[in-house]
């Protein structure tokens, strides 16, 4: 079993940030998903969402920003397992002029409403819909 940390952003039209990933890595290649990923041995999910934030979009947050909406388990084909995914989410001001993309093909936010026309990873495919629905979402769009 892996643990992931995801993080949703939301920004003032209520749009969510969301990766579109290239063809190198091994779970879903080439799918719309989560700016996130793994928790590194001895890292709490908390930190790795921080890192992994910075890492891959270049947006600096400081603690205790993040707010940690859930904890999920996803089944990955590519490692034939049931991993533990955490998401974190924060309203931001921030644009997609402000993100400089550190994996993947772009990072941008994406209205809830084009959503469905994405091919989405499997993480977002589970977790996405019901983040879209849930009284976290509508009070950071306030």
């Amino acid at each position: 079993m892996t643990r992931f940390s995801s993080i949703l952003l939301v920004d003032p039209r209520g749009w969510v940030l969301l990766q579109e990933r290239d063809e190198h890595p091994v779970i879903d290649p080439d799918r719309w998903g989560f700016v996130g990923g793994h928790v590194d041995e001895g890292e709490d999910p908390e930190t790795a969402a921080y890192r992994e934030l910075l890492e891959e979009t270049g947006l600096r947050v400081e603690p205790p920003l993040l707010e940690l909406w859930g904890e999920f388990s996803v089944f990955h084909e590519a490692y034939d397992s049931f991993d533990d995914a955490f998401v974190f989410t924060a309203a931001t001001t921030a644009t997609d002029a402000d993100v400089v993309v550190g994996e993947g093909r772009q990072i941008v936010f994406v209205d809830p409403a084009q959503v469905g026309d994405l091919p989405l990873t499997a993480s977002a495919t589970q977790i996405l819909p019901e983040f879209l629905l849930s009284e976290r979402y509508r009070s950071l769009r306030a």
